[in-house]
């Protein structure tokens, strides 16, 4: 499978993942760009391995990474391959690869050529996508649907549970309910510092931010809230955080690596996330989440959870344009009515 989507973008290539893993009867081999995917899919059964891409840019004879990434790909050309990028770097980048690899055009189905429906999830469209079968392989066409879950579910890995209670430890934050907040997206930050708020839809204002800290430290004082990020948004948790105060010694912040946020959310009590790869990340190891969405459609971005853990969604198209348009009560509200971890497993009516 090719992708070469962001973090968010990857999570939701996980419902697909598992079909075609039923379909072929064989976990998939996954490229797409970053170095996200191998943590995300570290304890996943339909995933046997990614092939790494730091970058799509460039002539391909001065990337290294892309010679191997089409070296693995020549290897793998007798299986089919699903390409999940319906973007014009499909015509540019992916379809030049597939040829420099040799991989036969009866092999390959594009997800271009199934257009999406109107309102249509990223998920529903990928899983549609997974019913359709490469010329070579029709033999398999006529097999039984697979059981679909229109959800991404991951798992966390045994190194990445322990590696997070050690550093729990050492934050003396071990054993104390979490609270997790992502006020960052991908566009948050450049490369000379915090992008104004007026150019960034996801923007919610730090001293909301601080305001939520407050709230939630009013309902739940024996908490920790951890402002989180990756290492790119230190400098905006840093700004975030001067406004909070750094007195009070529930409130932290920190750049976390990746295996590290997802054996946090798996274990954290809740977590309020503007719409970006993290909240998206959050349902799918099934933390209670809530959402603040911008200019996009709630019905193609909304995060999904396959363990049925809350998600509360607000804003979007066509309610709103922009993060900021939500006021402080409102999250506060989403986040006080949350159904906790475990609450559905003892109702499920």
């Amino acid at each position: 499978m090719i992708r070469f989507g962001r973090l968010g973008d990857t999570i939701l290539l996980q419902p697909l993942l598992r079909k075609l893993r039923w379909r072929y009867g064989r976990p998939c081999q996954l490229l797409t760009l970053g170095d996200w995917s191998p943590v995300l899919y570290s304890a996943q059964p339909e995933v046997a391995g990614c092939i790494p891409l730091r970058s799509q840019y460039g002539p391909i004879w001065m990337r290294p990474r892309r010679w191997r990434a089409a070296l693995a790909l020549h290897r793998l050309r007798a299986a089919p391959f699903y390409i999940c990028e319906p973007q014009l770097r499909t015509r540019t980048k992916i379809r030049p690869m597939l040829t420099l690899a040799g991989v036969p055009a009866e092999h390959c189905t594009f997800i271009e050529d199934m257009p999406s429906k109107a309102d249509e999830h990223w998920v529903d469209w990928l899983l549609r996508f997974g019913d359709a079968t490469p010329a070579a392989f029709r033999s398999l066409a006529g097999l039984p649907a697979a059981p679909a879950c229109a959800a991404p579910e991951l798992q966390v890995s045994a190194a990445e549970r322990a590696e997070c209670d050690a550093w729990l430890r050492a934050q003396g934050m071990l054993g104390r309910p979490l609270v997790l907040l992502q006020p960052a997206n991908k566009r948050t930050m450049r490369w000379n510092g915090v992008r104004a708020a007026e150019d960034d839809d996801k923007s919610w204002p730090a001293e909301r931010w601080a305001s939520l800290v407050r709230a939630i430290s009013c309902r739940l004082p024996q908490a920790q809230i951890l402002l989180c990020g990756s290492p790119a948004e230190t400098g905006y948790l840093r700004t975030v955080m001067a406004v909070t105060g750094r007195g009070a010694s529930q409130v932290a912040a920190a750049a976390l690596p990746l295996g590290r946020l997802k054996a946090l959310l798996e274990i954290a009590h809740s977590m309020v996330s503007v719409d970006t790869g993290p909240a998206h990340l959050a349902a799918a190891v099934g933390c209670p989440l809530v959402v603040l969405m911008g200019a996009r459609s709630p019905h193609m971005w909304m995060p999904r959870s396959a363990s049925g853990s809350a998600v509360h969604l607000l804003g979007g198209l066509p309610a709103i344009r922009r993060v900021d348009e939500i006021d402080t009560a409102q999250v506060v509200a989403a986040w006080h009515a949350l159904r906790p971890r475990g609450a559905l497993a003892a109702n499920p009516a």
